[in-house]
């Protein structure tokens, strides 16, 4: 038995002790993961948050993920493994900034990326995720919106829906933005009979390089259902481990270097039992903010 294996025992008996349930995201290392009661992405564990009947609710992911948590679940003790684990994303926007430039635009509804703080989805109308961004934007029924803090993400939400005018908030996330088309054109090269799958997290002239632009959830659901042997992924490399488990057989190829977020990486295993064992980075979120920024997040969570 490895280390590994013994701490998931350990971690799973903690688990049913606490009447615990463990959501990790598809980023994380394979073994946190492996050890996860449910692995999604961020609409599919909100979901799952505002769903269980947990008591406790340990999530491997990032603090606004964790957050988005508490907001769905107030009355459930959520807890981050690794405080550290933050958004750099989230971070490019604050509650202050985004009433400013509300008042530059009164009446145009607030569209905010779920890589957010408590504190901007309160000031928000409605959340949304890469998986649900353009169903989400599209359900509106306006002209005009105001979208943030992902730059590329509203860039391909203009480009899927032409005729609504998109204001876009200048944040990205530094995992993505940092991947140049000649990657993609080298890994295309290395591999001409791969599909290239890409996040739409990425700069726009990396996305027309891709043959589908996916959110993490839709490119495990894609390879699962392809018949094409291969696939170039163009997004952080946790993903890798779940798409190697729902099509097992198929190749993945990643862009060199590899895509890595450190903020994802930063939970272990054993954190996580350092968590459960010990009730460590308990998550809360004050009462009026979470009250306010609940309508954003439900309107995100209800649209498919």
């Amino acid at each position: 038995m490895t280390d590994h294996d013994a701490l998931s025992r350990e971690i799973r008996e903690l688990a049913k002790e606490r009447d615990a349930i463990i959501l990790a995201h598809t980023y994380q290392r394979a073994e946190v993961q492996d050890v996860a009661d449910l692995v999604g992405d961020s609409l599919g564990l909100a979901r799952e948050a505002a769903a269980t009947d947990a008591s406790v609710i340990v999530f491997a992911g990032v603090h606004f993920m964790a957050e988005t948590a508490k907001i769905l679940a107030p009355d459930r003790t959520v807890l981050l493994p690794e405080p550290r684990a933050g958004c750099p994303m989230a971070d490019m926007l604050t509650a202050d900034q985004l009433r400013a430039w509300k008042a530059e635009y009164p009446g145009v509804p607030v569209v905010t990326y779920v890589n957010s703080t408590a504190e901007v989805k309160a000031e928000s109308d409605v959340c949304v995720t890469s998986a649900n961004a353009v169903a989400v934007v599209r359900s509106l029924d306006t002209q005009k919106i105001l979208f943030a803090p992902d730059r590329n993400l509203g860039h391909w939400i203009a480009r899927s829906l032409p005729d609504v005018e998109v204001v876009l908030w200048d944040g990205w996330c530094p995992t993505h933005e940092q991947v140049t088309p000649e990657q993609v054109r080298e890994a295309r090269g290395a591999h001409p009979d791969a599909v290239v799958l890409a996040h739409p997290e990425c700069r726009p002239e990396v996305v027309d390089l891709a043959d589908h632009v996916l959110s993490t959830s839709q490119m495990i659901r894609h390879v699962a259902s392809s018949d094409a042997p291969e696939f170039v992924i163009v997004t952080e490399t946790g993903i890798v481990h779940g798409l190697q488990k729902a099509a097992p057989g198929k190749a993945f190829h990643e862009l060199a270097p590899r895509m890595i977020c450190p903020n994802m990486k930063l939970t272990t295993l054993e954190k996580v039992r350092a968590s459960l064992a010990e009730g460590l980075g308990e998550i809360d979120v004050d009462e009026v903010i979470a009250t306010r920024a609940r309508a954003a997040v439900e309107r995100m969570v209800a649209i498919g």
